[in-house]
Protein backbone atom coordinates (compact mmCIF):
# COMPACT_ATOMS: atom_id res chain seq x y z
CA UNK A 1 0.00 0.00 0.00
CA UNK A 2 1.56 3.42 -0.92
CA UNK A 3 2.51 5.46 1.80
CA UNK A 4 0.44 9.08 2.68
CA UNK A 5 3.52 11.25 1.89
CA UNK A 6 3.21 9.81 -1.66
CA UNK A 7 -0.48 9.61 -2.54
CA UNK A 8 -0.21 13.43 -1.28
CA UNK A 9 2.32 14.09 -3.94
CA UNK A 10 0.51 11.98 -6.66
CA UNK A 11 -2.91 14.06 -5.78
CA UNK A 12 -1.27 17.25 -6.22
CA UNK A 13 0.56 16.29 -9.23
CA UNK A 14 -2.63 15.51 -11.15
CA UNK A 15 -4.34 18.68 -9.72
CA UNK A 16 -1.37 20.58 -11.24
CA UNK A 17 -2.23 18.68 -14.43
CA UNK A 18 -5.78 18.83 -14.61
CA UNK A 19 -5.05 22.96 -14.80
CA UNK A 20 -2.60 23.29 -17.43
CA UNK A 21 -5.32 20.98 -19.33
CA UNK A 22 -8.28 23.19 -18.34
CA UNK A 23 -6.23 26.05 -19.51
CA UNK A 24 -5.50 24.42 -23.02
CA UNK A 25 -8.87 23.71 -23.40
CA UNK A 26 -9.61 27.12 -22.83
CA UNK A 27 -7.67 28.56 -25.47
CA UNK A 28 -8.06 25.52 -27.83
CA UNK A 29 -11.79 26.74 -27.65
CA UNK A 30 -10.66 30.75 -28.37
CA UNK A 31 -8.66 29.80 -31.31
CA UNK A 32 -11.19 27.27 -32.30
CA UNK A 33 -13.73 30.03 -32.57
CA UNK A 34 -11.23 32.09 -35.31
CA UNK A 35 -10.58 29.09 -37.09
CA UNK A 36 -14.17 28.15 -37.63
CA UNK A 37 -14.96 31.40 -38.85
CA UNK A 38 -12.34 31.86 -41.36
CA UNK A 39 -12.98 28.13 -42.67
CA UNK A 40 -17.23 28.87 -42.92
CA UNK A 41 -16.38 32.49 -44.35
CA UNK A 42 -14.24 30.26 -46.77
CA UNK A 43 -16.26 28.13 -48.12
CA UNK A 44 -19.26 30.15 -49.91
CA UNK A 45 -16.07 31.33 -51.96
CA UNK A 46 -15.14 27.66 -52.65
CA UNK A 47 -18.16 26.46 -54.01
CA UNK A 48 -18.85 29.20 -56.03
CA UNK A 49 -15.51 29.41 -57.43
CA UNK A 50 -16.10 25.43 -58.02
CA UNK A 51 -19.34 26.18 -60.31
CA UNK A 52 -17.72 29.19 -62.02
CA UNK A 53 -15.17 26.26 -62.91
CA UNK A 54 -17.67 23.86 -64.02
CA UNK A 55 -19.55 26.43 -66.59
CA UNK A 56 -16.44 27.91 -67.98
CA UNK A 57 -14.98 24.11 -68.34
CA UNK A 58 -17.78 23.43 -70.11
CA UNK A 59 -17.86 25.52 -72.79
CA UNK A 60 -13.95 25.37 -73.77
CA UNK A 61 -11.51 22.30 -75.49
CA UNK A 62 -10.67 20.78 -72.60
CA UNK A 63 -7.63 19.34 -74.43
CA UNK A 64 -5.95 22.39 -74.95
CA UNK A 65 -5.16 23.12 -70.62
CA UNK A 66 -2.64 20.34 -69.78
CA UNK A 67 -4.12 21.02 -66.27
CA UNK A 68 -7.54 19.40 -66.96
CA UNK A 69 -5.73 16.36 -68.80
CA UNK A 70 -5.25 13.45 -67.01
CA UNK A 71 -2.37 10.78 -68.19
CA UNK A 72 -1.47 7.60 -66.51
CA UNK A 73 -0.32 7.82 -63.12
CA UNK A 74 3.10 6.57 -62.53
CA UNK A 75 4.80 9.39 -60.74
CA UNK A 76 2.53 11.37 -57.91
CA UNK A 77 2.96 13.59 -54.75
CA UNK A 78 0.68 13.78 -51.59
CA UNK A 79 0.38 17.18 -50.06
CA UNK A 80 0.35 15.83 -46.08
CA UNK A 81 -1.28 18.57 -43.82
CA UNK A 82 -0.99 17.97 -39.71
CA UNK A 83 -0.01 20.20 -36.66
CA UNK A 84 3.73 21.13 -35.67
CA UNK A 85 2.02 20.13 -32.19
CA UNK A 86 0.27 17.49 -30.43
CA UNK A 87 -1.37 17.10 -27.33
CA UNK A 88 -4.63 16.98 -29.94
CA UNK A 89 -5.63 13.27 -29.94
CA UNK A 90 -5.77 11.00 -32.94
CA UNK A 91 -5.29 13.90 -35.16
CA UNK A 92 -2.04 13.51 -36.49
CA UNK A 93 -2.00 10.26 -36.47
CA UNK A 94 -5.25 9.18 -38.45
CA UNK A 95 -3.65 11.67 -41.34
CA UNK A 96 -0.46 9.30 -41.16
CA UNK A 97 -2.41 6.35 -41.39
CA UNK A 98 -4.43 7.34 -44.20
CA UNK A 99 -1.60 7.93 -46.22
CA UNK A 100 0.00 4.55 -45.16
CA UNK A 101 -3.68 2.77 -46.25
CA UNK A 102 -2.90 4.94 -49.20
CA UNK A 103 -0.11 3.53 -50.41
CA UNK A 104 -1.04 0.23 -49.47
CA UNK A 105 -4.26 -0.10 -51.50
CA UNK A 106 -1.80 1.25 -54.36
CA UNK A 107 1.15 -1.13 -53.68
CA UNK A 108 2.95 -1.63 -57.05
CA UNK A 109 0.53 0.73 -58.74
CA UNK A 110 3.14 3.62 -59.27
CA UNK A 111 6.56 4.11 -59.99
CA UNK A 112 7.48 6.86 -57.49
CA UNK A 113 5.57 8.44 -54.97
CA UNK A 114 6.24 11.42 -53.16
CA UNK A 115 5.35 13.65 -50.38
CA UNK A 116 5.21 17.45 -49.30
CA UNK A 117 4.10 17.73 -45.91
CA UNK A 118 3.07 21.04 -43.97
CA UNK A 119 3.14 20.18 -40.40
CA UNK A 120 6.25 19.43 -38.19
CA UNK A 121 4.18 15.97 -36.58
CA UNK A 122 3.59 14.70 -40.24
CA UNK A 123 6.86 15.11 -41.31
CA UNK A 124 8.65 13.66 -38.65
CA UNK A 125 6.29 10.52 -38.41
CA UNK A 126 6.69 9.89 -42.36
CA UNK A 127 10.75 10.54 -42.30
CA UNK A 128 10.74 7.75 -39.43
CA UNK A 129 8.71 5.30 -41.89
CA UNK A 130 11.10 6.29 -44.42
CA UNK A 131 8.87 8.22 -47.18
CA UNK A 132 10.15 9.97 -50.00
CA UNK A 133 9.74 13.79 -48.77
CA UNK A 134 10.25 15.79 -51.54
CA UNK A 135 9.77 19.21 -48.87
CA UNK A 136 8.82 20.45 -46.03
CA UNK A 137 6.94 24.02 -45.10
CA UNK A 138 8.45 24.79 -41.67
CA UNK A 139 6.55 27.09 -39.88
CA UNK A 140 3.60 27.09 -42.45
CA UNK A 141 0.83 27.27 -39.69
CA UNK A 142 2.31 29.77 -37.29
CA UNK A 143 2.07 32.39 -39.83
CA UNK A 144 -1.13 31.17 -42.37
CA UNK A 145 -1.83 33.15 -45.33
CA UNK A 146 -3.23 32.99 -48.64
CA UNK A 147 -0.12 34.20 -50.67
CA UNK A 148 2.16 30.81 -49.01
CA UNK A 149 -1.13 28.87 -50.06
CA UNK A 150 -0.43 30.40 -53.70
CA UNK A 151 2.85 29.38 -53.86
CA UNK A 152 2.62 26.27 -52.49
CA UNK A 153 -0.06 25.47 -55.52
CA UNK A 154 2.11 26.74 -58.28
CA UNK A 155 5.28 24.49 -56.74
CA UNK A 156 2.76 21.80 -57.79
CA UNK A 157 1.88 23.33 -61.15
CA UNK A 158 5.23 23.40 -62.37
CA UNK A 159 6.06 20.26 -61.33
CA UNK A 160 2.58 18.55 -63.04
CA UNK A 161 3.46 20.47 -66.34
CA UNK A 162 7.20 19.50 -66.20
CA UNK A 163 5.68 16.05 -66.04
CA UNK A 164 7.97 15.52 -62.86
CA UNK A 165 4.42 14.45 -61.05
CA UNK A 166 1.17 12.52 -62.82
CA UNK A 167 -0.92 13.87 -59.82
CA UNK A 168 -1.37 15.53 -57.20
CA UNK A 169 -3.67 14.17 -53.57
CA UNK A 170 -3.97 16.59 -50.54
CA UNK A 171 -4.29 14.75 -47.15
CA UNK A 172 -6.02 16.40 -44.66
CA UNK A 173 -8.81 16.61 -41.31
CA UNK A 174 -11.85 18.47 -43.22
CA UNK A 175 -13.36 19.81 -39.80
CA UNK A 176 -17.23 18.89 -39.58
CA UNK A 177 -17.49 20.25 -36.13
CA UNK A 178 -16.06 20.80 -32.80
CA UNK A 179 -16.20 17.45 -31.87
CA UNK A 180 -15.85 15.59 -35.30
CA UNK A 181 -13.29 15.50 -38.01
CA UNK A 182 -12.78 13.93 -41.24
CA UNK A 183 -9.73 12.36 -43.04
CA UNK A 184 -9.88 13.41 -46.43
CA UNK A 185 -7.81 12.62 -49.60
CA UNK A 186 -8.87 14.62 -52.77
CA UNK A 187 -7.07 15.19 -55.94
CA UNK A 188 -5.55 18.41 -56.83
CA UNK A 189 -4.09 18.04 -60.08
CA UNK A 190 -5.55 17.08 -62.28
CA UNK A 191 -8.23 18.87 -61.95
CA UNK A 192 -11.38 16.00 -62.44
CA UNK A 193 -13.31 15.94 -64.78
CA UNK A 194 -16.57 16.83 -62.61
CA UNK A 195 -14.65 19.69 -61.86
CA UNK A 196 -14.08 20.78 -65.75
CA UNK A 197 -18.04 21.49 -66.03
CA UNK A 198 -19.22 17.79 -67.63
CA UNK A 199 -22.73 18.60 -65.57
CA UNK A 200 -26.44 19.37 -66.64
CA UNK A 201 -26.44 22.56 -64.65
CA UNK A 202 -23.22 24.11 -66.60
CA UNK A 203 -23.89 22.78 -69.87
CA UNK A 204 -27.61 24.60 -69.88
CA UNK A 205 -25.66 28.04 -68.53
CA UNK A 206 -24.31 30.00 -71.20
CA UNK A 207 -21.46 32.53 -70.86
CA UNK A 208 -20.33 35.71 -72.11
CA UNK A 209 -16.28 35.45 -72.10
CA UNK A 210 -13.59 38.30 -72.64
CA UNK A 211 -11.13 38.47 -73.80
CA UNK A 212 -11.87 34.94 -74.80
CA UNK A 213 -12.90 31.03 -73.30
CA UNK A 214 -8.85 30.18 -73.58
CA UNK A 215 -7.37 33.15 -71.37
CA UNK A 216 -10.35 33.48 -68.96
CA UNK A 217 -9.72 29.14 -67.93
CA UNK A 218 -6.02 30.24 -67.53
CA UNK A 219 -6.74 32.92 -65.20
CA UNK A 220 -9.10 30.90 -63.61
CA UNK A 221 -6.79 27.60 -63.13
CA UNK A 222 -3.96 28.70 -61.22
CA UNK A 223 -6.67 30.34 -58.37
CA UNK A 224 -8.81 27.68 -58.60
CA UNK A 225 -6.09 25.28 -57.57
CA UNK A 226 -4.91 27.57 -54.87
CA UNK A 227 -7.60 28.25 -53.58
CA UNK A 228 -7.83 24.30 -53.04
CA UNK A 229 -4.98 24.33 -50.83
CA UNK A 230 -5.80 27.08 -49.55
CA UNK A 231 -9.07 25.96 -48.65
CA UNK A 232 -7.11 22.86 -47.11
CA UNK A 233 -5.16 24.22 -44.63
CA UNK A 234 -8.26 26.16 -43.12
CA UNK A 235 -9.89 23.20 -42.83
CA UNK A 236 -7.33 21.37 -41.23
CA UNK A 237 -5.92 23.80 -38.38
CA UNK A 238 -9.84 24.37 -37.76
CA UNK A 239 -9.60 20.76 -36.73
CA UNK A 240 -6.51 21.05 -35.38
CA UNK A 241 -8.00 23.07 -32.57
CA UNK A 242 -10.80 21.18 -31.96
CA UNK A 243 -9.22 18.10 -31.56
CA UNK A 244 -7.40 19.57 -29.14
CA UNK A 245 -10.20 21.13 -27.26
CA UNK A 246 -11.88 18.07 -27.35
CA UNK A 247 -8.64 15.69 -26.24
CA UNK A 248 -8.06 18.57 -23.38
CA UNK A 249 -11.61 18.33 -22.26
CA UNK A 250 -11.50 14.60 -21.79
CA UNK A 251 -8.08 14.85 -20.50
CA UNK A 252 -9.67 17.34 -17.45
CA UNK A 253 -12.63 14.66 -16.85
CA UNK A 254 -10.13 12.52 -16.45
CA UNK A 255 -7.53 13.82 -14.07
CA UNK A 256 -10.94 14.95 -12.03
CA UNK A 257 -11.90 11.24 -11.67
CA UNK A 258 -8.38 10.14 -10.98
CA UNK A 259 -8.08 12.75 -8.15
CA UNK A 260 -11.50 11.13 -6.50
CA UNK A 261 -9.96 7.96 -6.83
CA UNK A 262 -6.70 9.06 -5.21
CA UNK A 263 -8.23 11.02 -2.24
CA UNK A 264 -10.51 7.89 -1.82
CA UNK A 265 -7.80 5.87 -1.65
CA UNK A 266 -5.77 7.95 0.56
CA UNK A 267 -8.64 8.48 3.13
CA UNK A 268 -8.62 4.75 3.50
CA UNK A 269 -5.03 4.82 4.04
CA UNK A 270 -5.09 7.63 6.32
CA UNK A 271 -8.17 5.69 8.61
CA UNK A 272 -6.49 2.38 8.58
CA UNK A 273 -2.75 3.87 9.90
CA UNK A 274 -5.21 5.53 12.68
CA UNK A 275 -7.02 2.42 13.58
CA UNK A 276 -3.52 0.63 13.74
CA UNK A 277 -1.94 2.70 15.57
CA UNK A 278 -5.37 2.86 18.25
CA UNK A 279 -4.60 -1.13 18.40
CA UNK A 280 -1.29 -0.71 19.43
CA UNK A 281 -2.08 1.83 22.15
CA UNK A 282 -4.91 -0.36 23.10
CA UNK A 283 -2.72 -3.81 22.48
CA UNK A 284 0.06 -1.48 24.97
CA UNK A 285 -2.12 -0.56 27.19
CA UNK A 286 -3.95 -4.38 28.17
CA UNK A 287 -0.31 -5.41 28.16
CA UNK A 288 0.57 -3.32 31.37
CA UNK A 289 -2.54 -4.61 33.51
Amino acid sequence: MPSLKSLRNRIKSVKSTQQITKAMKMVAAARLRRAQEAVLSARPYAKAMQRVLDGVGGKVNLAAHPLLQRRELKKIELVVMTSDRGLCGGFNANVVRRVQRFLLENNGKFEKVTMRTIGRKGHDALRRQGANIRKDHPGLLNKLSFDRAEQIALELTDLFLSGEVDGVFLVYNEFVSAVSQRVTLAELLPIAPNAAGQGATAAATEYLFEPDQDGVLKALLPRFLANKVWQGLLESVAAEQAARMSSMDNATKNASEMIGNLTLLYNRTRQAAITKELMEVVSGAEALK
